[in-house]
């Protein structure tokens, strides 16, 4: 596949990790969630807006159809370079995930990931390939990480030589400040996971508003979250994750699940190990803090 797609490379697409979330920047976002279209960044699954036209539209076929599902059910708010997507994808190859970043180098870079992967599957599928063992793949992927990385890349970029499930078509990144408009996009109750994964701590006090985890933020998302949906959390900062589980415990609409619990939850080695920061603190061998929530019932519904 000398001439093929080919994967974008990291070092052309460093940015640094701050940014003022409270700055005036230009985004494009819908008035609500019903007028967002998801063409662009889900093909397979959602067709462009009609063109007005004054001709009656023809019926279409049933291979013309949008395949279900139809609707984004994760959201990986701050997804950097797009690590856990690239590892749930195959793993929930029926569910439309997407990461919200609101930095523009690594949005870059991962939309150009995400296109590359499914070219590769597309070569893949046209030549028979076989395909990946993908829970064993990961856990490969897990053991691998004490081993010193020969390059500065993630040893895992997705399947290129592979078929994996749902060929990395259910998986886009958008450039978006989550602070201000995440229910501009998905109407209440549509998230069933949300995961917030080695955010920015934002040391100096007089920077904690800023931070991905308040009070306010989390009566937003709990907005946008199925009840029974789940809210997953990790840092690398002892302070940071302090600051978190103490605003996800006094907030009504969160419950935090046992970690026993946990265990059967495929989502939870991806959290951990797939990012690229999750990685490197894996190298550096550092603790990671994590803590999931469940959403509950509102009772004044």
């Amino acid at each position: 596949m000398a001439d093929g797609p080919k994967l974008p490379q990291k070092r052309y697409f460093r940015q640094r990790a701050h940014v003022n979330v409270f700055n005036d920047m230009i985004f494009e976002y819908p008035e609500r969630p019903s007028e967002q279209d998801w063409s662009k960044y889900y093909p397979v699954y959602f067709r462009p807006p009609a063109i007005p036209s004054t001709k009656r539209p023809l019926s279409p076929t049933e291979s013309e159809q949008p395949k279900a599902p139809t609707r984004v059910e994760f959201a990986d708010i701050g997804c950097g370079y797009g690590g856990l997507l690239v590892a749930l994808s195959p793993l929930f190859p029926n569910t439309l995930m997407v990461g919200m970043e609101i930095r523009t180098k690594l949005v870059n870079y991962l939309q150009q990931r995400i296109e590359a992967l499914r070219e590769f599957q597309h070569q893949l599928l046209k030549n028979n390939a076989e395909w990946v063992d993908v829970q064993a793949k990961l856990d490969k992927e897990i053991a691998d990480l004490s081993k010193p990385l020969e390059t500065e890349e993630s040893p895992d970029n997705g399947e290129t030589e592979r078929l994996v499930p749902g060929h990395y078509e259910n998986i886009a990144a958008m450039r978006i400040n989550c602070q201000k408009y995440l229910p501009n996009f998905f109407e209440k109750g549509q998230l069933t996971k949300i995961f917030v994964l080695f955010a920015d701590p934002h040391f100096k006090r007089r920077k904690h508003k800023a931070r991905i985890i308040t009070a306010t933020l989390l009566a937003e998302y709990a907005y946008v979250m199925r009840v029974g949906g789940i809210f997953y959390m990790i840092t690398d900062v002892k302070d940071l994750y302090d600051w978190n589980v103490k605003h996800l415990d006094e907030f009504p609409l969160f419950e935090r699940i046992p970690d026993e619990e946990l265990e059967n939850d495929p989502a939870i080695p991806c959290v951990v190990h797939s990012t690229e920061e999750g990685k490197k603190v894996a190298r550096n061998k550092g603790k990671k803090y994590l803590a999931c929530y469940r959403r509950i019932e509102d009772p004044a519904d």
